[in-house]
């Protein structure tokens, strides 16, 4: 789909902010990225940029600094912490020190986007070498660096985001809501089927319509001082650009009024 229609249909939702959508989907330029944004009177928050941490060969600084030079006036940055294969269906097992590559290059990362004024977050994500209990464990506990809470990878990976949202709300940077089929979530989780085919036969579902409790994490963080972002995600696979009227807007509309009924 092209960034015309999607930020049209964002903003026809009533949509007042966005991320930055994969590489290339914007204008990196910030200010024609910015000027895009305002045509659809839409705001930046920030970009998830996927950048390999754990090889202590590589120095992923330049990447994220390229990612950061068309950030303009956005403030998040959203690293994942890629595993150097294509794709999300797999992931290397990191030795400790590849461990303590990453850790070491997360902790200096953010404190390189707090220079220019941009806090690092880092988002534990399917098919990355940050993907479940124990991974996002020894994160919080060997680096100082915030989390992204995504509702969606969080669950599909094994973790309860309103446990974790409930003990390490002062670790949370920066928040992805989608909802998740549980029942497929588990199938991921056991091999059964690969993480791309689950996206596409309906693994995330509109919120409300799975198996998180939307309600109960914003609670939580609301108790505990949190105000950072929602970012709603809608995952999903188009095989081609669907026709007028058509595509996942529907599910974000749905998502968007049990969102408006979970915070009141």
């Amino acid at each position: 789909m092209s960034p015309a229609r999607v930020l049209a249909e964002m903003a026809g939702a009533g949509l007042t902010a966005t991320e930055f959508g994969p590489d290339g989907f914007l204008p990196h330029d910030p200010r024609a990225r910015a000027a895009l944004l305002a045509e659809h009177g839409l705001s930046a928050v920030g970009g998830f940029v996927p950048v390999v941490l754990h090889d202590p060969e590589h120095d992923p600084l330049p990447e994220v600094e390229r990612a950061l030079a068309g950030f303009g006036d956005a403030g998040t940055l959203v690293l994942a912490a890629a595993s150097g294969s294509r794709g999300y269906d797999g992931r290397p097992r990191l030795t400790g020190r590849e461990w303590e590559a990453l850790l070491a290059h997360l902790d200096r990362i953010a404190a390189h986007a707090a220079r220019r004024g941009v806090r690092a977050v880092l988002h534990p994500h399917i098919g990355t070498v940050v993907e479940g209990q124990d991974d996002v464990d020894r994160v919080l506990a060997k680096s100082s660096v915030p989390l992204c809470l995504d509702t969606g990878h969080l669950l599909v990976g094994g973790v309860d985001p309103v446990a974790l949202a409930r003990r390490a709300a002062d670790r949370i940077g920066h928040v992805h809501l989608k909802d998740v089929d549980a029942a497929m979530a588990g199938r991921v989780r056991a091999a059964d089927i690969g993480y791309t085919a689950a996206v596409r036969e309906g693994l995330y579902r509109p919120l409300g319509d799975g198996d998180v409790d939307t309600a109960a994490l914003i609670s939580a963080l609301d108790a505990a001082g949190y105000d950072g972002w929602y970012v709603l995600e809608q995952d999903t696979v188009l095989d081609r650009e669907p026709a007028a009227g058509q595509g996942p807007l529907a599910d974000v509309v749905a998502s968007l009024t049990h969102l408006g009924k979970a915070v009141r």
